[in-house]
């Protein structure tokens, strides 16, 4: 599947917005081995983190597919990705 290198920027922005939720979470929950979470706070947690990681694979996958295709080093690919993201305002 060809990708786009604006596409790598939505694929990864997209992994960033989740895993940013998921810290989000752990922070409003805090700590699960100093507090007990409800069954609603562990599941919404556990279903944010199976989407960052499902999100952050994809995005990774692209991103060494798309550097195969343009015969470059994943690494300056991630580079450009990186610096895309931060000027956009979405470096997080």
């Amino acid at each position: 599947m060809a990708h786009t290198f604006a596409e790598l920027v939505e694929k990864q922005r997209a992994a960033r917005q989740a895993h940013n939720r998921v810290d989000e979470l752990r922070n409003s929950y805090g700590p699960p081995t100093q507090h007990t979470w409800t069954a609603q706070e562990t599941e919404t947690y556990e279903t944010a983190l199976r989407a960052w990681r499902d999100l952050d694979r994809d995005a990774r996958s692209a991103v060494a597919e798309y550097a195969r295709e343009q015969s470059r080093p994943r690494q300056e690919i991630e580079t450009e990705l990186n610096e895309a993201l931060r000027q956009s305002g979405s470096g997080n």
